[in-house]
């Protein structure tokens, strides 16, 4: 068995976990919510287990690096990370259901990486750019803050339908009704921006560090680091409105959405809509 076999399998397990997530947020089978968990953590090990034999393969093919070279890797690595962070806060705040707004979007990437005609999953060497401990430590702590900001974005998509809903009321906690209480999900949204901010300013730090290594330069204002540091901004601006100004709710809630939609841009847009020292990415 290769790395392609256990990301092949873990894309299976993802795909029929997000069904389970969706099942336990209309019907709250008794029972369910461990055995999502259980399910979810299970496809964490298979995925661990692809992603680590994936980078094995690579010495044996003599280039040896961590999987990030191509789109495929990225994409699964993203993956990984946010099923970890998203396991993380739901055992944090004992909330099942969050998953069924963030798991879909680790699922879909996984499903893109290994079912698109238009991604190649061959083990690619790095480009000479790429061949330094720099692109581990940077963009794992990048993918680390996409994915808590992927969580917040759930966590806010959650709060709106709720507010749709007519069903936001103070006085809830924890789990009511179909959807989590307000409080929770207010809380949720604020503490995983708090981390993505945190993780995503070490990353352009890292990042800068290695450019300078790199390319001679600290800072370029390339189109990727550009656009990661607008990113970093509105969750900055996030962070503000909520501690001096006092925003919560419905306001945080559509900040953190415009938010992760600067981060879906960073991630994938910039590469096909902009060129820049980041575009073999």
């Amino acid at each position: 068995m290769n790395s392609s076999f256990f990301l092949g399998v873990t894309t299976l397990i993802y795909l029929f976990t997000m069904v389970l997530y969706f099942y336990h947020l209309f019907f709250k089978h008794p029972g369910l919510a461990m055995a999502v968990k259980i399910i979810t953590l299970i496809g964490l090990l298979a995925h661990t287990a692809g992603l680590g034999l994936r980078w094995h393969e690579s010495y044996q093919a003599g280039y040896g690096h961590i999987p990030l070279a191509n789109l495929y890797e990225t994409l699964s690595s993203m993956a990984w990370c946010m099923v970890l962070v998203l396991l993380i806060m739901q055992q944090r705040f004992n909330t099942v259901t969050l998953g069924a707004f963030v798991f879909p979007i680790a699922s879909i990437a996984m499903a893109y990486a290994s079912l698109s005609p238009n991604v190649r999953d061959e083990i690619e060497p790095l480009i000479p750019a790429l061949q330094s401990n720099w692109l581990t430590y940077h963009v794992l702590t990048c993918f680390l803050s996409y994915a808590a900001f992927a969580v917040s974005f759930g966590a806010s998509i959650a709060f709106l339908l709720k507010k749709r809903k007519g069903e936001i009321r103070e006085e809830e906690t924890g789990e009511t009704g179909i959807l989590p209480a307000a409080t929770l999900l207010d809380e949720v949204i604020y503490k995983a921006n708090a981390v993505g901010f945190l993780l995503l300013g070490i990353g352009i730090i890292t990042g800068a560090v290695w450019a300078n290594y790199a390319w001679g330069s600290y800072w370029s204002w390339d189109p990727k680091e550009t656009w990661s540091l607008i990113t970093w901004f509105i969750y900055a601006i996030f962070l503000h409105a909520r501690l001096t100004r006092g925003w919560r709710g419905t306001r945080t809630a559509v900040l953190s959405i415009i938010g992760f939609c600067g981060v879906i841009f960073t991630f994938l847009g910039v590469n096909y809509v902009l060129s820049g020292l980041h575009s073999y990415t």
